[in-house]
């Protein structure tokens, strides 16, 4: 009869054990960790350029490659080479001359013309490499072929720069081919006179010369 009884009373506490266990809290949950949140990348952000190391009065010429930027306009600004005929192309404005420009000059250009398609257009151009402004070197040199000059530069400099002559090189007969082909000057330059004189001979270098050495 006791076992009986016990049996009972077990039983009849099932239902309130059950419910106790149900009213227990529940494991508490790990909060996750604050998500990281990263600035979303604009689509109008400009691309690092890396500018030539030129002047502001510097002159835009045939061959020079430029960074052309129109801000919150992504899709209007480009990396352009003027073309021989001294013009570039941009979206919308189609041709557009370059050369005999400077760099601000041109930034103002494209500014004025973009106002009938864009609202208040801020324009940069940068350049990034100068082609316009070289010389040409032949003969007993170092280095044979078109070399870059600065404002300025004197037939000794570019020899310099180009490495120097050959010891196979006639210091006295180098000459400087100057002016369109078929209609070319021929200016001599004693190179032995000029380093033992300093003297220049008034010889400053505009872009197109070619520097023979024989």
């Amino acid at each position: 009869m006791t076992f009986l009884r016990s049996t009972l009373l077990s039983i009849s506490l099932l239902p309130a054990l059950a419910t106790g266990l149900a009213q227990q809290p529940a494991t508490k949950p790990v909060t996750p960790a604050p998500a990281i949140n990263h600035p979303a990348t604009s689509s109008s952000t400009v691309p690092a350029v890396h500018p030539a190391n030129v002047g502001p009065s510097y002159v835009i010429g045939a061959e020079d490659s430029l960074q052309i930027t129109v801000w919150e306009e992504p899709n209007l600004s480009e990396t352009v080479l003027v073309r021989p005929d001294g013009k570039i192309t941009m979206p919308l404005l189609n041709d557009i001359a370059a050369a005999g420009l400077t760099p601000a000059q041109l930034a103002d250009d494209i500014k004025a013309r973009l106002k009938q398609y864009v609202t208040t257009p801020l324009v940069d151009v940068v350049l990034l490499a100068s082609k316009s402004k070289r010389v040409f070197m032949m003969g007993e040199n170092s280095h044979v072929g078109p070399i870059d000059i600065t404002p300025g530069m004197s037939i000794l400099q570019a020899i310099a720069t180009a490495g120097g002559l050959t010891p196979y090189a006639n210091k006295k007969k180098i000459y400087i081919l100057r002016g369109e082909a078929g209609h070319q000057q021929k200016i001599p330059f004693d190179y032995t006179r000029a380093v033992n004189n300093g003297d220049m001979q008034g010889l400053t270098l505009v872009p197109g010369d070619t520097i023979v050495v024989p």
